[in-house]
C-alpha cells in the first residue's frame, strides 16, 4: 500500500512557476513509477509527466514539454513537479499517482492516486 499526498499548488500569474510535491508513505516508494496528472473543470483528467523509479526514464506530454520538469527523491519519499512559464490553460487539480509497472500515460494504469492540489494561473 501507498499513500499519496500532494501539496504546492496555489494561484499563480501567467509566465510564473510553482512546485507541487507528491510525499508518499510506506518503505516501497522507489520500488513505483510516478506519474502527475491534470484535470481541468469539465475535462478529462489528462497524463501530464511520469518517471520511472529509478528517475532514468521521463516522459512529458507534448504541451508541457521544456516548461516543466518531473523529479524524485527516493531517500525522501517525495516526487515532485517544477512548473515553470505558466499559462491560463495550466489551470487544473494537479494529481500524483504511482503505479509498479513501468512508465505508464494512462490513468487506469496507475494503483495508488493522491486526493490533488489545485494549481490556478491566471491572465
Amino acid at each position: 500500500q501507498v499513500q499519496l499526498v500532494e501539496s504546492g499548488g496555489g494561484l499563480v500569474q501567467a509566465g510564473g512557476s510553482l512546485r507541487v510535491s507528491c510525499a508518499a508513505s510506506g518503505r516501497t516508494f522507489s520500488m513505483y513509477a510516478m506519474g502527475w496528472f491534470r484535470q481541468a473543470p469539465g475535462k478529462e483528467r489528462e497524463f501530464v509527466a511520469a518517471i520511472k523509479w529509478s528517475g532514468d526514464s521521463i516522459r512529458y506530454a507534448s504541451f508541457v514539454k521544456g516548461r516543466f520538469t518531473i523529479s524524485r527523491d527516493n531517500a525522501k519519499n517525495t516526487a515532485y513537479l517544477q512548473m515553470d512559464s505558466l499559462k491560463p490553460e495550466d489551470t487544473a487539480v494537479y494529481y500524483c499517482a504511482a503505479t509498479l509497472s513501468n512508465i505508464r500515460y494512462v490513468r487506469g494504469e496507475y494503483d495508488y492516486w493522491g486526493q490533488g492540489t489545485q494549481v490556478t494561473v491566471s491572465a
